[in-house]
C-alpha cells in the first residue's frame, strides 16, 4: 500500500468572498497534493470553511439576514474557487455541519479529561475581526489614541464568563517539540518568531464566548460556545473521519502538513499543538506560513479598490495560466506582487512563447513532414545532451517542488525548455528535410520524448493543459499517426480595462 500524504489549506473564514490570497494558497497546496500523487503517496488534501464566531454574527446581522444562511451563501463560493480553480480536494468541510461538532465536542472532552480546561471570567482585550485575544503589552497604537491588535484591527474590551484551557501548563513541552522537530514550523523566519513568543510565557486562553450562540455548544455548560479556533482547528481532523472513522482517521493522521498565511501561525503553532499534547492526539508533522499576495506591492483593501476575485483573474487568463504565474512569480513563504500585465509578460515569455511554441512547432512538423507518425528519439549525442538536460530538469524540479520551492523548480523546468529550442534553431529540422530526411526524423523524435516529458514536470502547476497534451498523444498512438495540433497556452492579451487604466 502506498504511503499516505495529508495536506490542508487553513480553513477560510467567509464573512466575505474568496479573494486572491485565498486562491494562492488553494492552488499551492494542490500543487503539493498533485505533485505528491507523482511521487505515488495515497493523498488526501482538505479545504473548507471556517463560519462561526462573533464576525459571521455581525456581517450576518448587518445584512438583516439569518446566519446559516449567510454561511451556506458565502461558503459555496470558497467551493465554487476551489472546483473552478481544479483544485483536487477530497473533502470541504463546513465547520457547521453535525459531523465536525461531533470532532470539536470529542476534542473538548478529550482536554476536559485531562484537566485543563476551567470555568472564570475573562477580561481583556479582543479582535472581532482576527477572532483573536491579545494582551495589552501586544497592542500598537492607532490614530486618536486608539488600541489595535499587532495586524493592525480595532480591538474591544470584553468582559464574561468563560472556560479557560490551561495554556501556560505548555510552554515548556511546546519549546521541547520546536526543540526536537525543526522543521514543525517553516520557513524558519516563522519558527523563530514563534519561539520567541513561547519563551516569553504563555498565559492561559479563553475558549468559550457567552455572548452569542453560533457556535459550537461546550458540552455540559448551557450558555457557552467554542471559541471559534478550537473549533476551526479541529476542522483538520474531521477531514479525516476524526472521531468515528478510525481507518481513515488512523491512516491519515496526523497531518503531513498545514498550508497557512503567516497571519495565522501563532494559532496553529502554540494553540493547536497545546490542544493536541493536551487531548493526547498526534501533533501534525509540519505547518508552512505563506506570505501575502500584493497587489502591485500593496496590500490589498476595500478602502483601496484593489481586491481582486481570483475567478475575475481565471476566466480572463485562463486558470492554468493564473496559476502558473502565482508558483512561479513568487518565492514560496515570502510576501509576492502580481498585476495583469506581471501574468501576461510571464505566461507569454514561458507558458506560450517557450513551452507551447516548442510543443506546437514539434507536432506541426511530425504532422507535415512524417505524416503524423512519431518516430522514436535519435542517439546522437546532441540528442543524448539535450535528454540529459531534460533529465536535470525532473531531478531538480522534484527535489524542489518537494521542499515546496515552486520558483526554483520551475526555473529549473524553463532551464530545461530553453535548451530545447536551443536544439531546434541548432539543428533545424526544417533544413534537415532536404538535405538529410532520416535525420530530420531522429530529431523530431527526440523532440516528441523531450515535450512529453516537460509536460509531466509541469503538470501540477497547469494540470488541465498537460491533460490535453497527454490525450493529443494518446489519441495520435492509438490512431498511429498525429492530428494537427492546437496550441497548448495560446497567447495571453491583456485586459482592456487595464490597458486603459481603468
Amino acid at each position: 500500500m502506498s504511503e499516505p500524504f495529508y495536506i490542508t489549506t487553513a480553513i477560510a473564514y467567509p464573512n466575505g468572498r474568496p479573494h486572491i490570497g485565498h486562491a494562492y494558497e488553494a492552488i499551492a497546496a494542490d500543487v503539493i497534493a498533485r505533485f505528491m500523487r507523482t511521487e505515488g503517496r495515497d493523498v488526501r488534501l482538505v479545504t473548507g470553511t471556517d463560519e462561526h464566531g462573533l464576525k459571521m454574527v455581525q456581517t450576518a446581522r448587518g445584512q438583516g439576514r439569518d446566519t446559516l444562511e449567510f454561511a451556506d451563501e458565502m461558503s459555496s463560493y470558497f467551493r465554487a474557487m476551489c472546483d473552478g480553480l481544479n483544485i483536487s480536494y477530497d473533502a470541504f468541510v463546513r465547520t457547521s455541519e453535525e459531523r465536525h461538532h461531533a470532532a470539536s465536542i470529542a476534542l473538548w472532552k478529550a482536554m476536559e479529561a485531562n484537566g485543563d480546561l476551567y470555568l472564570d471570567r475573562y477580561e481583556g482585550w479582543y479582535s472581532v475581526r482576527d477572532e483573536a485575544y491579545y494582551d495589552e503589552k501586544e497592542l500598537v497604537p492607532g490614530e486618536g489614541g486608539e488600541k489595535l491588535s499587532p495586524q493592525g484591527t480595532p480591538v474591544e474590551w470584553t468582559v464574561e464568563e468563560s472556560w479557560f484551557f490551561k495554556l501556560s501548563n505548555y510552554a515548556d513541552r511546546l519549546l521541547a517539540h520546536y526543540e526536537a522537530n525543526p522543521d514543525f514550523i517553516r520557513p524558519e523566519s516563522r519558527r523563530n518568531e514563534i519561539i520567541r513568543f513561547v519563551a516569553g510565557g504563555l498565559k492561559d486562553l479563553s475558549v468559550s464566548r457567552t455572548s452569542f450562540d453560533w457556535g459550537v455548544p461546550v458540552p455540559g455548560s448551557p450558555g457557552h460556545v467554542m471559541y471559534v479556533w478550537v473549533d476551526a482547528l479541529t476542522t483538520y481532523m474531521t477531514g479525516v473521519g476524526f472521531p468515528d472513522d478510525r481507518a481513515e482517521y488512523d491512516r491519515f493522521w496526523p497531518a503531513d502538513l498545514h498550508l497557512i498565511g503567516k497571519d495565522i501561525v501563532r494559532f496553529h503553532a502554540v494553540y493547536w499543538p497545546a490542544f493536541l499534547m493536551s487531548a493526547k492526539l498526534p501533533l501534525p508533522k509540519s505547518l508552512f506560513g505563506h506570505g501575502f499576495l500584493l497587489a502591485r506591492g500593496e496590500k490589498m483593501s476595500k478602502s483601496l479598490g484593489n481586491v481582486v476575485d481570483p475567478m475575475v483573474l481565471a476566466d480572463t487568463y485562463g486558470v492554468d495560466s493564473l496559476r502558473y504565474f502565482l508558483m512561479r512569480e513568487v518565492s514560496f513563504g515570502q510576501d509576492g506582487s502580481y498585476s495583469d500585465e506581471a501574468i501576461v509578460t510571464r505566461c507569454n515569455a514561458e507558458l506560450a512563447n517557450s513551452f507551447g511554441n516548442l510543443a506546437q512547432r514539434t507536432f506541426s512538423m511530425i504532422v507535415k513532414n512524417l505524416g503524423g507518425n512519431l518516430p522514436p528519439a535519435g542517439t546522437a549525442e546532441d540528442d543524448a545532451a539535450l535528454l540529459a538536460k531534460v533529465a536535470e530538469a525532473e531531478e531538480g524540479a522534484k527535489a524542489r517542488f518537494a521542499d515546496y520551492d515552486f520558483s526554483s523548480g520551475l526555473e529549473a523546468w524553463m532551464a530545461a525548455v530553453f535548451a530545447a529550442n536551443a536544439y531546434v534553431d541548432a539543428q533545424a529540422p526544417w533544413a534537415l528535410r532536404k538535405t538529410d530526411p532520416a535525420r530530420m526524423a531522429e530529431v523530431l523524435g527526440t523532440l516528441a520524448v523531450v515535450v512529453e516529458r516537460l509536460g509531466a514536470i509541469v503538470e501540477p502547476v497547469v494540470p488541465a493543459s498537460i491533460a490535453r497534451l497527454d490525450a493529443y498523444l494518446r489519441e495520435g498512438r492509438a490512431a498511429r499517426r498525429l492530428s494537427s495540433p492546437s496550441p497548448i497556452f495560446p497567447r495571453l492579451e491583456l485586459a482592456v480595462a487595464e490597458e486603459e487604466g481603468a
